[in-house]
């Protein structure tokens, strides 16, 4: 995975819509070493370019582990580096904060107490919770980012019992699964309601390999789910990624990047659906970049949020573009 596509993503401008708007992007990744190319400089640049992006929510990537000690303390490298790219970019006066971050943790682990507490000393008052991920691609060789987690995670009961510490730590839990693991979150949701779960992405409607040219069948069942899941009022949503490339659009392979309309007319019915589901304060808009930056640069995501949002009203929007990630990752 690179990201060093600055040139591609340049043959498209746009105005900056809105540009007053407050945003909180509640969901984006740094690595720190090549050949991934995103790391501090890289982020700065993005949320300075136009948007006002005025904090930040760190989502876990595997990045900056440590490489020596005790297995199950490893992932608290990435929060010690995280933190540390935090501090830098407070010491140089950028208009963005990294305010909150979510490490990574097994929690079907004996060690997890011990674990969130390294995190929490690591993060400089910035740990928020845990992403211990579902996805499970079903066919790994067709994905660009394919999810590995073990078969039935959701329904381990040691790993219920750590995502139930979450929620008696005040910590949330966040997933990454696909389209077809939704019911299982539901489950896994159900189980656990005194934890604030947030589904990333969607739950990933995939668009390639075996599920290529399914769109519309996905979504028939997708909107089930979501109207399901939604009943759960410890459930919360990331509205974003959806231009990863296993998602299928294909934006990534063309001449030249998405643009928000496009993007708009791709994507408005999964954002609307949500919205309706879940109402605007229980979602958030993220960027989930740089892993949507295959597809589209930073200022166009924001300027089709911005388009989609349109029509709501301006409480439902300082929701969806900060107000509920604050809430929820106590920013």
């Amino acid at each position: 995975m690179v990201f060093k596509n600055d040139a591609w993503l340049s043959t498209v401008t746009e105005e900056i819509l809105e540009p007053d708007r407050e945003i909180v992007d509640p969901h984006h990744h740094l690595w720190p070493v090549e050949p991934m190319g995103y790391n501090l400089p890289e982020l700065l640049a993005d949320v300075g370019s136009g948007h006002k992006v005025v904090q930040t929510v760190f989502m876990e990537c595997g990045a900056g582990y440590r490489a020596d000690g005790p297995d199950h303390l490893k992932p608290v490298g990435e929060t010690e580096f995280v933190a540390a790219a935090a501090d830098k970019a407070k010491t140089q006066g950028a208009g963005v904060t990294i305010a909150g971050i979510v490490g990574r943790a097994d929690l079907t682990s004996a060690h997890l107490d011990e674990v969130l507490d390294a995190h929490v000393e690591a993060a400089g008052g910035r740990f928020r919770g845990i992403r211990h991920a579902l996805a499970r691609a079903d066919d790994p060789s067709a994905f660009r980012i394919a999810g590995d987690a073990p078969e039935g995670l959701s329904t381990d009961p040691d790993f219920r019992k750590g995502v139930a510490r979450l929620g008696e730590r005040g910590f949330t839990y966040d997933s990454w699964h696909y389209h077809w693991q939704n019911r299982d979150f539901l489950d896994l949701a159900r189980a656990v309601p005194d934890t604030t779960c947030v589904i990333d992405h969607f739950g990933t409607p995939v668009g390639i390999g075996s599920h290529a040219g399914k769109r519309d069948e996905i979504f028939a069942a997708w909107t089930d789910d979501m109207a399901a899941l939604a009943e759960c009022p410890n459930v919360v949503a990331k509205l974003g990624g959806l231009a990863m490339p296993d998602n299928g659009y294909g934006w990534d392979s063309r001449e030249t990047p998405a643009t928000s309309e496009e993007i708009v007319g791709a994507h408005a019915r999964w954002y609307h659906h949500m919205i309706a589901c879940f109402g605007a304060d229980r979602c958030m808009f993220e960027s989930n970049f740089p892993v949507d930056r295959w597809s589209m640069s930073y200022p166009v995501y924001w300027n089709a949020m911005k388009i989609i949002a349109a029509d709501y009203t301006e409480a439902e929007k300082s929701a969806l573009f900060a107000g509920t990630a604050r809430r929820v990752y106590s920013l």
